[in-house]
């Protein structure tokens, strides 16, 4: 596997871990032919021993090589095909069949960086298949690979869980420091777009508290009546892993309520200076009505126009203007304060 690519092999198998605690090797890296020939031998493995499959599904020969080895429920492969992204962990024969929403390894804070990663957990058995590189699963290959061995596939699963919400505390991390710096430029007098970037983050926060919601619910229902093969100490661990996907979901939800109100501060600040233009541009007009009204009714070349004759009239009519803009401005600035 050290000298295949990051798309997979010939299968589409981008990695394989043998997990026996009982052996010297707690954790052993298999290809899809080892993974093929340990399947079809499953029942005498020693007790414990499990087997994690992680295919690559834009790869042709995935899907077909999981029909002829894996033996899946047909749960499972309705849930690649039907098209379904909301998070959802349900029991199908006895197995668990999980659709969870993951963010993609190169995640560029757009909403378009999430995929879906299905799963399907059995006692000897746990296949993980996405169509684009994940965050979470690629941390828990990370962390197989470091020596980290679950002793069973539930732990496998909750430390999958646990991974993908360590990834989101951290995007809850990025946001909230993008937030603080676009409030201590929105305090600062330096608005330059800021709305529309609390927009394009509030509604990445919405797109995955909506995508990742239902997980928590899901999980509580499944917990209630677990398959008879998985331990009570597992589905305990799974329910502190629900627990974290709370507590990030409420994160999540304070941080758009954060950003509603300091899109509504800029949007008033917004508005008050869209007023303070609109009143300069008032002033404006009313000082300079006066001069017009007058050149108006001069320039009309009509006899009988008054103080035509008179050696000081251009100054009496400067002195009527300004008088009657004086007071034209008195009034104006009366009704600013």
């Amino acid at each position: 596997m050290a000298a295949g690519s990051y798309g997979g092999d010939e299968a589409g198998l981008i990695c394989g871990y043998l997990f026996d605690a009982g052996a010297a090797e707690p954790a052993r890296a298999v290809e899809s032919a080892q993974a093929a020939a340990w399947l079809a031998t499953a029942g005498e493995a020693p007790a414990g021993a499990y087997l994690w499959l992680h295919f690559n599904l834009s790869h042709a020969q995935a899907e077909r090589w999981l029909v002829r080895h894996a033996q899946l429920s047909d749960t499972f492969y309705e849930t690649l095909r039907d098209g379904l992204h909301s998070t959802r962990i349900e029991r199908a024969d006895d197995s668990l069949i999980a659709v969870i929403n993951d963010l993609h390894f190169e995640f560029g804070f757009e909403p378009s960086d999430i995929s879906t990663l299905w799963i399907s957990v059995g006692p000897r058995l746990v296949v993980t298949a996405r169509t684009k590189p994940l965050r979470s699963v690629d941390a828990l290959r990370t962390a197989v690979k470091a020596g980290d061995a679950p002793r069973s596939s539930t732990e496998l699963l909750e430390h999958l869980l646990r991974a993908q919400a360590d990834v989101l505390v951290a995007i809850v991390r990025d946001v909230t420091a993008r937030i603080d710096r676009i409030e201590d430029e929105l305090l600062a007098g330096r608005l330059d777009h800021k709305r529309a970037r609390l927009g394009a983050l509030r509604r990445l926060l919405v797109r995955l508290q909506r995508l990742l919601a239902p997980e928590p619910a899901a999980l509580f229902r499944l917990l209630q009546q677990p398959p008879g093969w998985m331990a009570g100490a597992d589905a305990d661990e799974l329910r502190g892993s629900t627990e974290e996907f709370s507590l990030v979901l409420r994160d999540m939800q304070a941080l758009q309520e954060r950003i509603k109100l300091l899109q509504e501060e800029i949007a008033a600040n917004v508005n008050e200076d869209n007023n303070r233009s609109l009143f300069v541009l008032t002033v404006v007009t009313v000082l300079a009505l006066p001069i017009n009204i007058l050149a108006g009714l001069f320039g009309m070349n009509v006899g009988g126009i008054p103080l035509a004759e008179h050696r000081h009239g251009f100054w009496i009519v400067v002195a009527i203007i300004a008088s009657f803009t004086a007071v034209a401005a008195w009034v104006a600035f009366r009704k600013k304060r």
